[in-house]
């Protein structure tokens, strides 16, 4: 981790001998000579980074010289600082523009001073190297570039659930008992045996889809939070709507839980509770299951805990999983480290499977440790480095202590981190940030591992991708190390979220805080909630060498102070962040103040669905000069204050607040490192003309500001990715022939003139996403559509002609909405080998639709279709019954005769008895 540290300091030092050149002057000489003292030591970090477990002198080695980078970036920081923040204030008259000078001028000599101080500490520590042994290292590593085996491992999936071995039978057991018997079942054994993976299996095996009426997951975890545990369950068991859930929101406890015990005897609901850790857990959750009075609902529950599993009912179905035996064990291992292609040659693979056989039987027959040890080795080339990695798991069980099986695991997944290129080290720590069970935004996170240096952008020969990019490969090959779990991924194969499983979670919490990477502040854990203080029992008391950076704060109910006592005196700190999963809130924003006084060399501000009471964010934001990262989200703010604008590194603001409206001064503009705006839908009542086009570095525009700025600003931001825009005269732009947004990928407009459609999506040639608002009398030809749209949404398109045989062509299309009034024709076709990559399509108010028709051969690889409100239909497709993709069925708001028809019983249900999951809502008119 000194490495990675190290290594963004030097870049960073880079970046501020440029932009704060106007500051250093006089400084950067030494501050460059600074850089070579660093970069000369990078290449010995390898190697120390690498023995640091095994001797306590290397550890501290690498700590002071982390620090040390940390404060040579402090330095430059807060100089600059405090000169941007002077001379913004204003010069009166020339005596005071002298004794400011003079001043300034006093401080560049201090800071030539500290700069020389921290070269002669850094000289010092690179001459002790030969005293610890630590030998120069080069083996780079650039990720995703000519590595044949991550092109090779493309055909397996990472997620864990995909590659299960031995548990076949184990499937059938718990779903025969689930069916077939009375009472819970249990699953229980310990952490990496499998037990998530198992129940998953379960969860959507095709017995169990067609036996019960409604289904649920819940992580409940160490921090189980009772309200929000059955919330989360009634809302996926009733699937309700918005105003729904607020009501459900406002429900006291007694009457929640009346509700979710009433839905699970009025229905067949199978209820999945993942990982419960003690008695009182269970205790706490259970008046809100009949599961001893009702033959119908089924509750299943995963724990690491005998005691836990038999104490609801000690008669219960009890599955203990058995560790995977050496041959199941082995062909786990083989799926993930790609020994069947990487080896052809038959004396190779003979030498690593001796040596393969050897570490996976260090595993134990536990699968998580199998699946790591198996990602770590799909990295390595030869015998020679399988071996290097063979010592190093068995030096690591020699320094242990007790039993060494165990040791073997733990020491398999630090092993994952000890080798990862230092260039992921930094993102892996920060995926510590994130509560336990947490299902992880990816692409907020990612914004954040830009904002905090973790990455540089990378010329890949034929441009310069950019540093999202880089950082997407980053979590990628977290994800082919086995070291981070894919939930879901977007239309373009892209990580949508993702999560860790709970010991690589506990190794990454392990690993930050010894490198002194973050704390996390967990109000849950504190012995005092009272209003005006946070204890400090739960401040770590023996902090490692150095200063705190990085905190996150993890609630559990209303905000009182924005900084807990006992960190108010980390002034360095570049990253905060919070965490809640129910309604926070704060007594006013006014409080907020003193976030910006006493941390202002922030880079990551995260404050993301806390409200108060309205009102005007506090002037002092414009003191984080060095802020790269802030999220209002879901916030209550309703006013910027004008000093925003001094936020000059800006890269993402996030305005999209619980309120329509923020009064947002004209200061957008002078904000030209912005990168991912996402604004209001209203941006406040004054007439003053934002200049958009200076925002040349602009990706993602949301809420395009059409009464603000004038619509041709568009035309200058060609490195626009997304872009919602609701004013009706975007079309224009693209009567000139010259306009094109060639790297634009998503895109959301409103329709109002039938030309502008196709002289749009012309402009935009490598459309991946694509959602049109308001009517088009007639769609553009197939081949007026990019090639690559692979989801589309038409909502008020009121066309008369029937899509389908226009949309069917296109090659790459994954989804498909057609949402109100999109269709006003009374039937629709789709022909053979139409849509052939169709995964999901949704029928939303389309009034007139009296009749669909699907020939055999079309939508072959359709997965999920929702039909809702479209009340002329009568029935479903014949063709339905020969398309064995479809998964999933989802019939809402429709008449109850259709939902008879198509009931077990039903005169249409041989159309659909081959679906695992129907579920209907709202049918009962």
């Amino acid at each position: 981790m000194a490495e990675s540290a190290v290594s963004t300091v030097v870049q960073r030092l880079g970046d501020l001998l440029i932009q704060e050149a106007v500051f250093l002057d006089g400084v950067n000489e030494e501050a460059y000579g600074m850089q070579v003292e660093l970069q000369r030591m990078q290449s010995f970090l390898r190697d120390a980074d690498r023995r640091q477990d095994e001797e306590e002198s290397v550890k501290n080695w690498v700590s002071e010289i982390r620090e040390t980078a940390y404060d040579v970036e402090d330095i430059i920081e807060e100089f600059a600082l405090k000169v941007a923040l002077r001379r913004r204030s204003g010069m009166v008259n020339v005596m005071k523009r002298y004794a400011t000078l003079a001043k300034e001028t006093i401080e560049l000599h201090n800071v030539g001073n500290e700069i020389q101080i921290i070269k002669n500490r850094i000289s010092s520590l690179t001459n002790s190297l030969q005293t610890y042994g630590i030998i120069q290292r080069n083996d780079d590593w650039i990720p995703g570039l000519g590595r044949q085996q991550q092109q090779l491992r493309r055909s397996y999936s990472h997620i864990v659930e995909e590659d299960i071995v031995g548990l076949e039978e184990d499937v059938k057991v718990l779903a025969e008992q689930l069916v077939n018997s009375n009472g819970i079942v249990s699953i229980c054994g310990m952490g990496g045996i499998g037990k998530t993976t198992l129940a998953k299996k379960v969860y959507h095996n095709s017995k169990v889809r067609h036996h019960f009426d409604a289904f649920a997951w819940a992580y409940v975890s160490q921090q189980c939070q009772v309200r929000e545990v059955w919330e989360g369950i009634l809302f996926k068991l009733t699937n309700p709507s918005k105003e729904q859930r607020e009501e459900i929101a406002n429900l006291r406890d007694e009457e929640l839980v009346k509700r979710l015990y009433q839905v699970q005897l009025q229905k067949k609901c199978l209820v999945i509770l993942d990982d419960i850790w003690t008695i009182p857990t269970w205790n706490n959750l259970c008046p809100a299951f009949p599961y001893w009075k009702t033959a119908g609902s089924k509750i299943l529950l995963t724990t690491r805990k005998m005691d836990v599993a038999l104490h609801p009912d000690p008669t219960c179905f009890l599955h203990v999983p058995p560790q995977l035996n050496d041959d199941e064990s082995w062909e786990l291992f083989k799926k993930k480290a790609c020994v069947d292609n990487n080896y052809p040659d038959v004396r190779t693979r003979a030498e690593i499977e001796r040596l393969g056989r050897e570490m996976v039987g260090r595993c134990t027959g536990l699968p998580l440790a199998i699946i790591v040890l198996g990602g770590l080795l799909a990295t390595k080339k030869t015998i020679f480095e399988w071996d290097v990695v063979r010592q190093n798991i068995i030096s690591h069980l020699r320094r242990g202590k007790g039993d060494e099986q165990l040791l073997g695991v733990t020491e398999v997944l630090a092993l994952s981190y000890h080798e990862l290129p230092y260039q992921l080290k930094p993102c892996f720590l920060h995926l510590a940030h994130f509560p336990e069970d947490c299902e992880i935004q990816t692409k907020k996170m990612i914004r954040m591992w830009v904002a905090e240096g973790f990455v540089s952008s990378v010329y890949n020969g034929v441009e310069e991708e950019t540093m999202e990019d880089v950082a997407q490969r980053y979590l990628g090959e977290l994800v082919e190390r086995c070291m981070v779990q894919v939930v879901e991924r977007g239309i373009t194969g892209r990580i949508r979220t993702c999560r860790m499983h709970d010991l690589m979670r506990d190794l990454c919490v392990s690993k930050a805080k010894q490198e002194n990477f973050l704390e996390v502040f967990n109000q849950s854990l504190a012995s005092d909630h009272s209003a005006d203080s946070f204890p400090r029992s739960t401040v770590r008391e023996a902090r490692s060498i150095g200063r705190l950076r990085r905190l996150a704060v993890v609630l559990e109910g209303d905000l009182h102070k924005f900084i807990p006592s006992g960190y108010k005196r980390n002034s360095h700190l570049r990253s905060l962040l919070y965490f809640h999963e129910k309604a926070c809130h704060a007594e006013n924003w006014g409080s907020i103040k003193s976030v910006f006084k006493n941390f202002k060399l922030l880079r990551v501000l995260d404050l993301e669905g806390i409200q108060s009471h309205g009102g005007k964010l506090a002037k002092e934001i414009g003191n984080l000069i060095h802020l790269r990262f802030l999220s209002l989200r879901d916030t209550d703010i309703d006013e910027l204050p004008s000093t925003i604008g001094n936020l000059r590194y800006l890269q993402t603001l996030d305005l999209l607040t619980w309120n329509s409206t923020v009064q947002i001064p004209n200061v957008v503009w002078r904000l030209n490192r912005l990168r991912h705006l996402y604004l209001p839908e209203s941006c406040g009542e004054d007439s003053y003309k934002w200049q958009l086009a200076n925002l040349v570095n602009l990706q993602t525009l949301v809420n395009f500001p059409a009464e603000k700025c004038e619509i041709t600003d568009l035309v200058r931001l060609n490195h626009l990715k997304k872009l919602v825009i609701d004013d009706p005269k975007f079309g224009a732009i693209f009567r000139s022939p010259h306009v094109r947004f060639y790297r634009l990928q998503s895109l959301s407009f409103v329709s109002n003139e039938d030309s502008t459609v196709v002289q749009v999506i012309q402009g935009c040639p490598n459309l991946y996403k694509l959602h049109i608002e308001g009517q088009i009398e007639k769609l553009p030809e197939c081949q007026q559509f990019s090639a690559n749209l692979a989801k589309l949404n038409l909502l008020g398109s009121k066309l008369t002609e029937d899509p389908m045989p226009t949309l069917e062509k296109l090659p790459n299309l994954r989804i498909l909405r057609l949402q109100m009034d999109s269709f006003l024709g009374n039937k629709m076709v789709c022909l053979d080998k139409g849509f052939p990559q169709l995964k999901s399509l949704f029928l939303y108010d389309l009034p007139n639709l009296e009749e669909w028709e699907v020939v055999e051969g079309a939508m072959a690889n359709l997965f999920h279709l929702e039909i809702s409100n479209c009340t002329s239909l009568k029935t479903v497709p014949e063709g339905l019954r020969f398309i064995t993709s479809l998964r999933e069925m989802e019939i809402r708001s429709m008449l109850k005769a259709f939902r008879t028809r198509l009931e077990h019983g039903g005169e249409d249900y041989y159309k659909v008895q081959h679906v695992p999951s129907i579920a209907f809502r709202y049918c009962d008119y």
